[in-house]
């Protein structure tokens, strides 16, 4: 199979969808693969690593037609849309239920469109981890930053000295994401309360920080009345494949602290946040009646070596198993990569995307004829 590796575009966006060690086990296994030139720069990969892998260095364009399946790590922007074309396979985040233009675009191209975010296994979402760790860790940290006064935050730092009382983060979800963020907000000391609709996470929570962090079940009072005291509040829910349920209505921020500052890392989704929209690195924050909001919609990027190391760690068995059985036998032999799919022959092929848009949904087996 001829598998490419674009260049991401996406505004200070370093990360690559393959490590040459990744594109040295395709080659092994008898696959043509194609790195866009320049495409690992940004993570500390140089083209002369990839040619020594056994891959070729090509232009865009040219990596676009010829590529069966194109693995990124970036949802295709605008700039790409019609270097796709039809029956081509694309392996990447997509993030689709907020973004109904590339949606539409996937689907006029029929493109057959697998997202990172919504291959599940064994109950675990093993292509989101990774990069969920990181932003995670991260969002605790970003925040902290915009905490001080200059910045517009609180001026309270998060840590406390002797004698004054540490900052007080709100955690949004205890999943991948949360249980992150809670490890650095305990880390930095700050009084931490994560909320969260099921009690089983917030019990493996309990158990390990040993009440050196509060649990609560997510409800509305409850949300408000931990919203009054947060300094930091981090936005961790998830909804594979749909979008993220608004927790935070606007008129909330009003029972916030002046200078309080919200890390919506669910902004991928939509964002959990009424008032939270997308931002870039270079224009990280902004102000909503007197709170400020961070959405930076690829957080991990910030640490491309990191995060593109661990992320082909995740992906590489699935690009395998993809080019080795062919892409219909793949989504036909493995439910994983099936329930990932979420555009197929025109078609929606995955529920919870169609039910975030309202359109129609066909399954890849129906689609397929298998």
């Amino acid at each position: 199979m001829i598998i490419g590796v674009a260049k991401e575009i996406k505004r200070h966006e370093y990360r690559v969808g393959m490590t040459p060690a990744g594109a040295a086990e395709l080659v092994q296994e008898g696959h043509r693969v194609l790195i866009e030139a320049g495409a690992g720069e940004g993570s500390g990969f140089t083209d002369a690593e990839y040619r020594q892998a056994g891959a070729a260095i090509s232009g865009r364009a040219e990596l676009f037609a010829a590529a069966e399946l194109l693995v990124k790590v970036k949802e295709p922007l605008a700039g790409e849309y019609e270097l796709l074309r039809a029956g081509q396979a694309l392996f990447t985040y997509l993030h689709l239920a907020p973004n109904r233009p590339l949606t539409e675009q996937l689907l006029r191209h029929q493109v057959t469109a697998i997202g990172y975010e919504t291959v599940a296994k064994d109950g675990a979402l093993p292509l989101l981890v990774p990069m969920s760790e990181v932003a995670g860790r991260m969002a605790p940290l970003v925040g902290a930053f915009h905490l001080q006064r200059f910045a517009g935050g609180t001026g309270v730092l998060p840590t406390g000295v002797p004698g004054v009382p540490a900052g007080r983060a709100l955690i949004l979800g205890a999943g991948t994401v949360g249980a992150g963020a809670a490890r650095t907000c305990v880390g930095l000391g700050m009084e931490t309360v994560v909320l969260n609709r099921g009690v089983d996470r917030l019990q493996r929570l309990d158990g390990l920080y040993r009440g050196r962090l509060q649990t609560r079940v997510l409800n509305r009072e409850v949300l408000v009345q931990e919203l009054r005291n947060a300094d930091l509040v981090v936005g961790a829910i998830l909804v594979p494949g749909g979008r993220t349920p608004l927790l935070i209505e606007r008129e909330l921020l009003g029972s916030m602290k002046p200078g309080g500052v919200i890390v919506d890392v669910a902004i991928d989704q939509g964002g959990c946040a009424e008032t939270s929209r997308p931002t870039t690195h270079d224009d990280p924050v902004y102000m909503v009646d007197g709170i400020i909001h961070y959405a930076v919609a690829n957080m991990p990027g910030a640490f491309p070596r990191t995060s593109t190391l661990a992320l082909t760690n995740a992906t590489l068995p699935f690009v395998r198993e993809l080019a080795a059985r062919g892409i219909d036998g793949a989504l036909a032999a493995d439910p994983a990569l099936a329930g990932a799919l979420n555009t197929y022959r025109g078609a929606i092929a995955h529920r919870a995307l169609a039910e975030a848009l309202g359109e129609p949904y066909r399954s890849f087996h129906s689609s397929s004829g298998g």
